[in-house]
């Protein structure tokens, strides 16, 4: 064909992808590198391919905008600025773009055309749709009536697929420009045009070669070729998305938070210049605590500003890591499970998560399930052993069913129509066996309970008749048994079942072992050994995996291309089973999990809350992220205070190095870009990363877990002898191991706190890492929460008492970590989950202002004018109008925020106040308080019996005394108006609803307090009197019936007025 001018039509040809790299989707060429090497990508919202000619034609000629995603196109680096983009931020920008050539088709470097571009090394990283370029040409009969060689035209494509018969619309080459900017009329356009249909033809043939079905097919989109190809396009595009919350919600929301903040400032304005001078003290005391609850609302509102919500794409995921008929590519998960006493967490609810980890909609040699003993527990043991055998059966059940879920505990007790749905015939008959199967292994779990309750005088011996390692918890060698995997026999259908590990790290006097966070190390270097998932996933014993799919959630953004290489963890929401209907004691935590956790999610991610989260096991080794250059640029907020950077200073020089820097405590110690896959790789390279003895100083003496911590991809490195990796794994369980080495310090989870969880998380922050939440429909983790008034409050102190620990540590976020890449919103959230609990002081004191008021009739507020009392009325509208807006974009129910809100007092009275003083005396003065598990043991007395159960606790004494002085100050208030006169009731309303809001707050307190309806405890009892005769002698002292002129005339001091 000899013409100069040609036009291709939409249906023509389709370009794929090449076997070497993507290709462009409107011109067909090979979409290219950019300046770092990484494969140029356009458009960052969807990354539809398309090469830097094609980009740079759209952004100066066309509308400037994806033709995917209708995104408006952002400049890259070394692009040419045209109208609309933002202001220069670096030098080196504007250097590349006065360098950038705008040739005739021959571009600089990165322009790299058909087989030569190799990107097989971003493999991870594929287009998602196909739309060819319709490159302009001579007019073709029957296709574009108006085109002309004399009206030279490029056709827009807006979608993937066009329909033949619908007229495409064409847009207009202006010919009084240069042609030469479009790519036309330049002196090698036949080449191109010719080489571009050789492509065509070899791509098309490489499809039909990967699809033999197709061939014949019909091209254009419809018939079983244009099916293969939509399957492809969907396994290019994104795992995941961000779901926008509605812009209008949101910046109401934000405009009534910044009201809110400017209503503060007047209201503290008047609050300051009016003192209550006949009232100096209670004033003075008011306005500390109001200052303080000011501040904890700025550090707990902020990190909101940026909400989002997430939606993954399973089936994407499937088509991409998992196509039937191939072997999986799916990437390895090793899940842990921590229990340390089976009389507080029992074995049949440990047992009933291992079965639902079993399970899981995941393949079976990708997923390895290890439970830790720290309890050594022969019961734990027994248990095991015992759920390894039902497994066999359990197993094949769910999977030939697909039952949800799959713990069977929870699936039998489920009150639905559970035929819904399913059409196999055998179901029935299948689930009344698979039933009574369970009810007998309950029965062998609960004998094995039974048994463990009488400790022989000789200790616990094994069927073998030796004695058990573990029968000393303080005092026990390491023990590893493996139960399921690939040697562990097979399921009743004769599948391989997932491995199972019981580990026992060793424990020897003298050694700390740092409880939950020891364990969880110890289990990460066993892993490594054995399996070495390049992912990690950990549950309590009591969450079971609620949706099988929930590993598959997890790998939609660890293994997304554009999400994994920065990512540190995937947070999933806790939700619980068991909790009264009316969740009396706030146990759903609905408020923090909905609203709180979907904020830090648009910052740089949620807090690690301690279960039901899969962790990037490079992340959990201290390595840094692999950041872009977008990620290293300073936060908004050192842009509005410095200025839009015009040169590279030396704070941003500073910050490029860090990623390259080892550093020794904010910052990691390797690169994750220096670490080449396999053993190999690591020989070649070690005399340049670091000497064996330094890794030994950070990982430990094991060569073979060292050598695993470079197979980024997971796998054990094939110089292993397997016959030494169970020698290995007990080795790296022993009590000395971590002596002298990095671990719980900058590697593994972080010792120094009981509440580890918020520590780790906060490492990875500050490493420059981000975290995810994920929150599909359909719960992936549940488990059980304490109903009961006493344990929630020996839970909360618990979580109140590790944050005051890393508050006085060298871990806190107030002063750590600034040489790395926290954000700034995100430390307010970290620095507002570590000083949470001191608010307790002044909110005690707030709770008891209104009694005291009511006792010596003084108020904290002198007498306000109509102008004073707007701002009032403004400060408690704008409260009201926040919470409302929240429950708005979050989707949370009004009596969840109620709760919540409830429950902030009662454990602000009792819980924080006891934590901050134990906290001061176990940091400053060295006494430590006992770590206590919170019983998970089930209800057996009936539904929620365990909530009308009166356990004393001294954590009851404080907000029981908040309680009987606001009852005692009311009726002093109303006694002492009835006996002044109507005058008196006026000021009265004022401090009646003071004391009437604290008792509303402590409604579910009382509640508890009383129990069952029908018996009220006699300690409470007790208590209640001697509060009463404290305050009814004060009572007696103020006599609030003697009217002022009866005391004067006793006195002797009556005057005229007599």
């Amino acid at each position: 064909m000899c013409a100069d001018f040609v036009v291709i039509s939409l249906m023509q040809a389709k370009p794929t992808k090449s076997a070497n790299g993507q290709v462009c989707q409107i011109c067909g060429d090979s979409v290219g590198v950019s300046a770092t090497g990484d494969v140029f990508v356009a458009c960052n919202e969807c990354a539809f391919p398309v090469c830097r000619p094609c980009y740079e034609y759209e952004r100066k000629e066309g509308n400037q905008c994806c033709p995917q995603c209708k995104t408006r196109y952002k400049r890259q680096k070394g692009s040419p600025r045209v109208h609309g983009d933002e202001d220069e931020e670096d030098v080196d920008d504007l250097d590349n773009e006065f360098n950038y050539k705008q040739g005739n088709g021959k571009g600089p470097e990165w322009q790299l055309q058909g087989d030569d571009a190799d990107l097989s090394s971003s493999a991870r990283h594929e287009p998602h749709h196909r739309i060819p370029r319709l490159t302009s040409g001579q007019q073709i009969s029957g296709e574009i009536p108006d085109a002309s060689p004399d009206r030279h035209s490029i056709r827009s494509p807006t979608s993937s697929y066009v329909d033949p018969s619908v007229p495409v619309p064409v847009r207009i080459v202006d010919p009084s420009k240069d042609l030469n900017s479009y790519g036309l009329n330049s002196v090698d356009w036949k080449e191109r045009v010719e080489s571009w249909r050789v492509k065509q033809d070899k791509n098309m043939m490489q499809v039909t070669n990967k699809y033999p079905e197709a061939r014949g097919g019909d091209m254009e989109g419809t018939g079983s070729n244009g099916e293969d190809m939509q399957m492809v396009d969907d396994a290019r595009l994104p795992l995941s998305r961000i779901v926008p919350i509605s812009s209008n919600q949101l910046n109401l929301y934000r405009v009534v938070i910044i009201l809110r903040l400017i209503i503060l400032c007047f209201f503290f304005q008047y609050r300051v210049s009016h003192p209550v001078r006949n009232a100096y003290g209670l004033w003075l005391v008011s306005v500390i605590c109001e200052v303080w609850f000011a501040l904890s609302w700025l550090l707990d509102q902020f990190p909101k500003w940026y909400p989002i919500n997430r939606e993954t794409y399973l089936d994407r995921l499937a088509l991409r890591y998992d196509r039937e008929g191939e072997p999986s590519q799916l990437a390895p998960i090793d899940v842990f499970v921590s229990t340390v006493d089976p009389l507080k967490e029992p074995p049949l609810i440990t047992a009933n998560t291992v079965l639902s980890i079993l399970s899981v909609d995941y393949p079976v040699d990708k997923v390895s399930c290890y439970v830790s003993d720290d309890g050594s527990a022969m019961l734990t043991f027994e248990s095991l052993s015992e759920t390894a055998e039902f497994a066999r059966k359990w197993v094949p059940f769910c999977k030939k069913h697909n039952i949800e879920p799959r713990a069977p505990e929870f699936y039998f007790a489920q009150k639905i129509d559970y035929l819904k749905d399913k059409i196999q015939p055998s179901f029935v008959k299948e689930r009344r066996a698979m039933k009574r199967e369970y009810e007998e292994f309950k029965v062998r779990i609960n004998a094995l309970v039974a048994k463990a309750q009488k400790v022989p005088e000789e200790g616990w011996t094994m069927a073998d008749g030796t004695a058990w390692p573990g029968n000393n918890p303080r005092d026990h060698p390491g023990m590893i048994q493996v139960f399921l995997g690939h040697s562990g026999g097979l399921d009743t259908d004769g599948n391989e079942l997932p491995r199972l590990v019981y580990v026992s790290r060793e424990k020897r006097p003298g050694f700390q072992h740092h409880k939950k966070a020891g364990a969880m190390n110890a289990l990460i270097r066993v892993s490594a050994v054995l399996t070495n998932g390049a992912y990690l996933l950990n549950v309590d014993c009591d969450h079971y995996f609620n949706s099988s799919k929930a590993l598959r959630e997890a790998m939609c953004f660890m293994m997304d291309p554009a999400l994994g290489r920065k990512t540190c963890y995937v947070q999933f929401p806790q939700r619980f089973d068991g909790i009264d209907l009316h969740d009396r004691y706030a146990n759903r935590n609905i408020v923090f999990f909905d609203i709180n956790m979907k904020g830090l999610d648009g910052i740089q991610g949620p807090v690690y809350v301690g279960t039901g989260c899969c962790f990037n096991r490079q992340a959990l080794y201290g390595y840094d992220p692999v950041l872009t250059e977008a990620d290293l640029e300073p936060n908004i907020v050192i842009k509005s205070c410095c200025g839009r950077r015009k040169k590279k200073n030396k704070s941003y020089m500073d910050s490029q190095s860090r990623i390259m820097k080892r550093t020794e405590s904010s910052a990691p110690i390797f690169n994750m870009e220096d670490i080449e896959e396999g053993i190999e790789g690591y020989e070649d390279e070690r005399s340049v990363l670091m000497s064996q003895r330094k890794l030994e100083k950070r990982f430990g003496q094991s060569p073979i877990f060292i050598a695993s911590t470079f197979m980024t991809q997971g796998g054990i490195p094939p110089s292993t002898n397997p016959a030494s990796l169970l020698k290995e794994a007990i080795h790296v369980i022993s009590c000395g191991y971590e002596d002298k080495t990095e671990w719980g310090k900058e590697i593994g989870w972080i010792y120094g706190s009981v509440t580890e969880d918020i520590l780790t998380g906060f490492k990875m922050h500050a490493r420059g890492w981000q975290s995810i939440y994920c929150m599909p429909p359909r719960p992936c983790f549940k488990g059980s929460a304490p109903i009961n008034l006493s344990d929630r409050l020996n839970q909360v102190l618990r979580w109140a008492l590790g944050s005051v620990e890393i508050l006085l540590s060298r871990h806190c976020p107030i002063w750590y970590g600034y040489n790395g890449r926290l954000k700034l919103l995100e430390r307010l959230a970290y620095i507002n989950t570590i000083v949470y609990p001191i608010t307790s002081i002044p909110l005690i004191a707030y709770c008891v202002l209104p009694a005291i008021c009511l006792l010596t009739n003084k108020f904290i507020i002198p007498e306000i004018s109509n102008y004073a009392g707007m701002f009032f009325i403004l400060l408690f509208a704008s409260i009201f109008a926040t919470g409302i807006l929240e429950l708005r974009w979050s989707g949370v129910g009004i009596e969840d925020w109620w709760r919540n809100e409830q429950f902030w007092v009662i454990g602000g009275t009792s819980a924080h106040l006891f934590a901050v003083f134990q906290g001061l005396l176990k940091v400053l003065a060295g006494i430590d308080t006992n770590f206590t598990v919170t019983s998970k043991a089930s209800d057996e007395d009936g539904d929620f019996a365990e909530l009308y159960v009166f356990k004393w606790t001294s954590l009851l004494i404080p907000p029981t005394t908040v309680l009987v002085i606001n009852l005692v100050g009311m009726v002093a208030g109303i006694s002492y108006a009835i006996n002044s006169g109507y005058q008196s009731w006026g000021p009265l309303f004022g401090k009646l609803f003071f004391s009437i809001w604290v008792i509303l707050h402590l409604y579910p307190f009382l509640k508890g307090l009383m129990g069952r309806q029908n018996r009220t405890p006699t300690i409470v009892i007790v208590w209640s009197i001697l509060l009463a005769s404290i305050f009814s002698l004060l009572w007696v002292k103020i006599d609030p019936f003697i009217s002022p002129t009866q005391k004067a005339a006793a006195l002797g001091q009556c005057g005229v007025n007599c």
